[in-house]
């Protein structure tokens, strides 16, 4: 399911924009194409409904599984029967179609994991689907493009959509999740409470507790994002090294290093517990970025470089699979749906706001300095988690606790 996620993602992104620079579509229209990733962002807005109904058929979570499935799969068959040189506009709408499925299934999924994940299962679970999540980004984007150059665009399209019998299939042969709660009783309900549940929670800890959680989910990884904007951009300009070296290195070796990080980060999770998880992941995550410091002030080192992506995409991933769980923890199962959504667009915040300042640091203070205050804007979530232990000690306890009832 992890797999199915990941998959439509490159296909409205990277791999959808290769293609049009390859049929010569015009730069601005390229440019507007970025667009049609806005509901990513905004899935949040619907995802109450998806929280409220049930479809006929297999349940709340897996009908909308595989309504979405075969929603992407479909559209997928139309954008391999398209030409975005003749018909641009019909490309975008389907483009932009297929991303709203995306987004829904991504609603969905976060929602099921939540759900059927008991709560020493969570960081393991967290982590498979990432891993899942990424080779899909990986298939869809550098092996779609290498396909395409030999196979043409419009078959290479064609088997990305066959791709996604893996995601539908997983939907039909898994289980239902058990209902801990029931789903709202009306849309109005189902738009509201998931809101007024969260921030009247009774939880151990301070005053405004929640909305403290929400303070930490964008603080949390800052740092992590704050770095990554401009990587791969200081190791080419910075440390001089090739597109190649960076390509092999930082893509190839980063990406086998996140997905042993996750899978290492989510299996010890069951034994370290959440807090001590997010506290220590936290700590590497923040101590990483100053391996890319050591790296701009030696300048251009191959073992220098290898073990700082290395370390960095390690920790990235344990924190990555920490975090997931740590979102999964903050969701009442009456409600997983819409919180998870209203979460994730939090976490995805700090992401959306780096970039600016990002550019500006590194050109008025150089990249020592740089991924010095990388290592400092990481910082006050790991002193926010360290004041809020109680309270994210009590939230593996509390669903422990229900799932001992049911």
């Amino acid at each position: 399911m992890g797999f199915s996620s990941g998959l439509p993602l490159a296909l409205t992104g990277g791999t959808l924009q290769a293609w049009l620079t390859v049929e010569n579509v015009d730069i601005e229209t390229i440019g507007l194409f970025s667009l049609v990733g806005i509901p990513y962002t905004l899935k949040f807005f619907w995802s109450p409904f998806m929280d409220r109904f049930v479809p006929p058929f297999l349940g709340r979570r897996r009908g909308w599984l595989l309504i979405t499935q075969l929603g992407i799969l479909g559209l997928i068959l139309g954008l391999s029967s398209s030409s975005p040189a003749s018909l641009p506009l019909f490309v975008a709408i389907l483009a932009l179609s297929l991303a709203l499925f995306s987004a829904s299934q991504d609603i969905v999924f976060d929602a099921y994991r939540t759900d059927i994940l008991a709560s020493h299962e969570r960081g393991l679970g967290a982590a498979v689907s990432v891993t899942g999540y990424r080779i899909a980004m990986l298939v869809s984007g550098a092996f779609a493009l290498v396909i395409s150059t030999s196979l043409g665009w419009r078959a290479t399209y064609l088997i990305m959509a066959m791709f996604m019998g893996v995601g539908i299939l997983a939907t039909l042969i898994s289980k239902e999740p058990q209902e801990i709660a029931k789903p709202p009783t009306d849309l109005q309900a189902a738009i509201k409470e998931p809101f007024k549940e969260f921030f009247t929670r009774p939880v151990n800890g301070p005053r405004l507790a929640m909305v403290w959680m929400l303070v930490l989910i964008i603080l949390y990884k800052l740092g992590d994002a704050f770095a990554g904007s401009l990587t791969t951009a200081f190791l080419i300009r910075g440390a001089e090294f090739s597109v190649a070296e960076v390509g092999v290195i930082n893509k190839g070796m980063g990406l086998g290093a996140t997905l042993l990080g996750a899978l290492c980060g989510g299996t010890l999770m069951a034994r370290m517990g959440l807090f001590r998880s997010l506290m220590v992941y936290g700590i590497f995550q923040a101590v990483s970025n100053l391996t890319f410091m050591v790296l701009a002030m030696v300048g251009k080192n191959y073992a220098l470089m290898v073990f700082a992506i290395a370390f960095e995409n390690l920790s990235g991933g344990m924190g990555t699979a920490a975090f997931v769980a740590f979102l999964m923890a903050l969701c009442n199962h009456r409600y997983t749906a819409t919180q998870f959504a209203l979460l994730s667009a939090f976490a995805s915040l700090g992401r959306v706001f780096v970039g600016p300042p990002s550019g500006y640091l590194v050109e008025h203070f150089g990249w020592v300095t740089f991924f010095l205050m990388t290592f400092l804007v990481a910082l006050p979530g790991l002193l926010l988690l360290a004041w809020m232990k109680n309270t994210v000690q009590t939230l593996d306890t509390e669903l422990s606790r229900v799932e001992e009832k049911q």
